[in-house]
């Protein structure tokens, strides 16, 4: 279905160029058809993105700071169409409004600062909110809730604060939430147990408060929930042990004091990492044995105490700290049977008997594997077996009697290492290639496992991080990581490289990687580097419990990559999309063509009738002293063909315009609307009742223009605003009225508008309130204020009140005098000449500062 709702549209911008034409007297021709044809094909193509969309994402723009200016061609052409950076469309149209709609928003480490706008909730289609490792600050808009399509929620690394919206809860189709390392505050809502479709919750490293929800127990296909490091009190909810998929529990440096570690956490069906780090937990350890796939077990830095539970863990394990608790009793047998275990944690206990050297004595002869037993001050005073660890092993036992005992030899070198084992990993060229046999830049390099030696290629290097890996030591599964990157990269072994590793706090695990390009080639094409950076960013590796969740730091494009802009390079809409754009566009503007003619030959057959009007009627005017019959050339020439510039006032009959006539006199101009049009024996009958009075303190009408299908009045221009405007701002209004009901009116009157009777003003003042109501149907009409303004008149000394009878109907002739005859509008320096009780003029409204 093509997109036929672009007619509509451009049939509106149409009737906006037939109105130019119309103002600037522009006449038909064979070249306006082909430039407005031309015209509306490209109109009709700029508007495929929905529009509510667009201007979401203008509002959005709007609220950031971008100081790199990467989203410089956010204000050009279509978002869709013109590659908008960071702005992925889907490839078809939507069949039920004719528009494309945005997919992704990637907007990943831009150095972006501002805040998220609410209107973010407007791009309804949306799938991936990606605003990772920026600066933003301010709240998360519960507007996104609104986005019951969005699969990855992805604010991680900025500075965003307040709680997280209960609106959430409705993402139904969110499988990631990742809001870590920001100052998010308050609690987990509980509407989050309906995110059924969830499987990341990544809410660490914030101030985070409160109880856990037992309700997240509901959640049936969770893999991680970490929400370490952050303020969390309360409980442990037992229900956690009822999640039939969840990997990972990540709560540490939380203060669950008093709580004991749930009984229930050993019927965990598929955890492979359990870390309660420095979270106060009392109690015992839990018989975690039954866990068939547990790798990493982490609950130092509590006050856990008693034995630690003798049956056999998991083969997987790969990781045991139970340091810094109070647990006594002896090592358990079984741990001598852990054939990947790595590290083995055990200090600051009150641990006792004998250390068992099978241990160590049943370590793999792998190359890689690498054993780390820390047992330092507790009271172990014997060695059941030969102390002699291999080279692979780190043995601590500082801070124990046995280092007191002089009968076990070579004790003290596991007694005097207090060093840290780290782990570290940099990879530098081959050795055996010769210097400068690359280009010269830094940009080429051999690829490190090529089958041919001393292949150059210039690599994509990616910053990559494990956020909670269930290892201790990365070196036994290096291959297995590499098959796992390629294998989801689909490319082959050889071209990735991991170049460096180092160990952050979390514990988690930071890596360089290096992605070289196919053998036969030395760079990537620009269409794969965009096809890798999109398995990255949409997070497309499989899950992995030994590796964990991962995120990208970075993708850093230099050398022969470095003028790709992979955001902007997303075509997103297919050739067969693009030719069905152009041929809706095309079938608009036929349409509108159409249109065009028919509008064009309804207003010339309008315009041949006006014109038969003016040349066959006898139109009847009237003779008043000192009131002018207005030419409309006159009129239209004074205001520069009733330019929006000139414009100082609008109201429901017309519009208001500053004008300056060809004698330099400034008037001002009030021009009636279409529909607001008089019969011509009404419109001048209320000429009449205007030029009925004069006064010094009324402003003068100085004509009037009715021809051409057109009626205006000509007033004196007055440059202060409007009476309504000044008596309508409440401190004028309540000084008004105060002074009237306290019988002190002349205490705010102008000395220079003369002395009155007191009964003069009051009339006045009560009339002047009475045209300025909000609701036009309260004003007096306008044969009511003229009543009104002769009695007043006549109350007044006859030096100051002159009426004017002297008006007479004729055909064909007009006035050309100009004295100052007068309406009844007020005249000093507050008042404009253009605000009456009349409807020509009583609702004029401002629509830029009176001049």
């Amino acid at each position: 279905m093509l997109p036929t709702a672009k007619c509509s549209s451009g049939v509106q911008m149409l009737t906006l160029l037939l109105e130019i034409i119309k103002m600037k007297g522009m006449r038909f021709c064979g070249l306006f058809y082909a430039v407005l044809y031309g015209y509306l094909v490209l109109f009709a193509v700029a508007e495929i993105t929905d529009p509510s969309e667009v201007s979401a994402l203008v509002a959005v723009v709007s609220r950031l700071i971008d100081p790199m200016n990467y989203l410089g061609n956010w204000n050009k052409g279509d978002p869709c169409l013109s590659k908008w950076t960071g702005v992925l469309c889907f490839d078809t149209i939507d069949e039920t409004d004719g528009h494309l709609h945005v997919q992704d928003l990637h907007l990943l480490n831009m150095n972006l600062s501002g805040s998220l706008a609410p209107e973010l909730g407007q791009l309804s289609r949306l799938r991936i909110l990606d605003f990772m490792w920026n600066n933003l600050t301010g709240s998360i808009p519960k507007e996104i809730g609104n986005l019951s399509s969005l699969v990855l929620l992805l604010l991680n690394g900025n500075r965003l604060s307040g709680s997280l919206p209960e609106e959430l809860g409705k993402l139904s189709n969110l499988n990631r939430l990742q809001v870590d390392e920001n100052n998010i505050s308050g609690t987990i809502p509980k509407s989050f147990a309906n995110l059924t479709s969830v499987r990341h919750f990544h809410l660490n490293n914030n101030s985070i408060a409160g109880q856990l929800p037992p309700e997240l127990s509901n959640l049936p296909r969770l893999l991680h929930l970490l929400v370490d490091n952050n303020k969390l009190t309360g409980y442990l909810p037992p229900e956690y042990s009822e999640l039939p998929t969840l990997h990972i529990l990540q709560l540490d440096n939380n203060n669950f004091s008093g709580t004991e570690i749930p009984a229930t956490y050993g019927n965990f069906s598929s955890l492979s990492k359990l870390s309660l780090r420095h979270c106060s937990l009392q109690g015992a350890v839990p018989d975690l044995s039954r866990i068939p796939g547990l790798y990493y077990l982490d609950l130092s830095g509590n006050q856990l105490t008693g034995p630690i539970p003798s049956n056999k863990l998991s083969d997987d394990m790969t990781t045991i700290d139970l340091s810094e608790n109070s647990l006594n009793g002896s090592i358990p047998a079984s741990f001598s049977d852990l054939p990947s275990l790595q590290r083995l944690s055990l200090d600051n206990n009150f641990l006792d008997g004998s250390i068992p050297a099978s241990i160590w004595q049943n370590m793999s002869l792998s190359s890689s594997a690498r054993l780390s037993l820390d047992l330092r001050n507790n009271n172990f005073s014997s060695v059941l077996g030969d102390l002699d660890p291999p080279n692979n092993v780190t043995l601590r036992l500082a801070g124990n009697p046995i280092c007191t005992s002089a009968n076990i030899p070579n004790i003290d070198q596991f007694c005097d290492s207090e060093a840290v084992d780290n782990e570290t990993i940099t990879k530098s060229n081959n050795s055996e290639c010769p210097i400068h046999a690359c280009p010269t830049d830094s940009f080429y390099e051999y690829v490190p496992e090529s089958g041919d030696l001393c292949t150059c290629a210039a690599p994509l290097r990616v910053g990559y991080r494990l956020k909670s890996p269930s290892f201790s030591y990365f070196d036994p599964y290096a291959n297995l990581f590499e098959a796992y990157v390629t294998n989801s990269l689909n490319i082959s072994i050889y071209q990735l490289s991991v170049d460096s590793i180092a160990w952050e706090k979390g514990p988690r695990l930071r890596m360089y990687l290096k992605l070289f390009p196919h053998a036969n080639s030395s760079t990537f094409n620009t269409s794969e580097v965009q096809r890798i950076r999109d398995i990255f960013t949409s997070w497309r590796f499989p899950g992995d419990e030994l590796f964990g969740p991962y995120e990208l730091l970075n993708f850093t494009l230099l050398g022969p990559y470095a003028s790709i802009n992979p955001e902007t390079q997303r075509t997103g809409i297919s050739k067969g999309v693009l030719a069905a754009i152009l041929v809706a566009a095309i079938a608009s503007a036929v349409v509108i063509s159409a249109a065009v003619t028919f509008l064009m030959t309804r207003r010339h057959a309008r315009n041949q009738r006006s014109l038969s009007r003016r040349r066959m009627s006898t139109k009847v005017s009237m003779k008043i002293d000192g009131v002018k019959g207005f030419k409309f050339k006159e009129l239209a020439s004074a205001t520069d063909n009733f330019n929006r510039s000139t414009q100082v006032g609008q109201g429901g009959y017309g519009k208001v315009y500053k004008g300056i006539l060809s004698d330099n006199t400034v008037v001002a101009i009030k021009r009636a609307e279409e529909g607001s049009l008089q019969g011509q024996k009404e419109f001048l009958t209320e000429i009449k009742l205007l030029s009925r009075l004069h006064h010094r303190n009324l402003v003068s009408l100085l004509g009037y223009c009715d021809e051409e299908e057109e009626q205006m009045l000509v007033y004196e221009f007055m440059p202060n605003g409007t009476l309504r405007d000044w008596l309508s701002e409440n401190e004028t209004y309540i000084q008004v009225n105060v002074a009237r009901e306290s019988g002190l009116m002349f205490s705010i009157i102008d000395n220079r508008m003369g002395s009155y009777p007191s009964e003069c003003i009051e009339r006045f003042v009560a009339l002047a309130l009475n045209c300025c109501h909000d609701k036009t149907e309260q004003r007096p009409s306008m044969s009511d204020v003229v009543r009104e303004l002769e009695t007043v008149l006549k109350m007044m000394p006859e030096t100051d009140a002159t009426f004017s009878e002297s008006t007479s109907m004729h055909s064909g002739s007009k006035s050309t005098s100009a004295p100052a005859s007068s309406s009844f509008m007020t005249r000093d320096q507050y008042f404009s000449s253009y605000v009456s009780g009349s409807d020509l003029v009583s609702d004029a409204i401002p629509i830029i500062p009176p001049r």
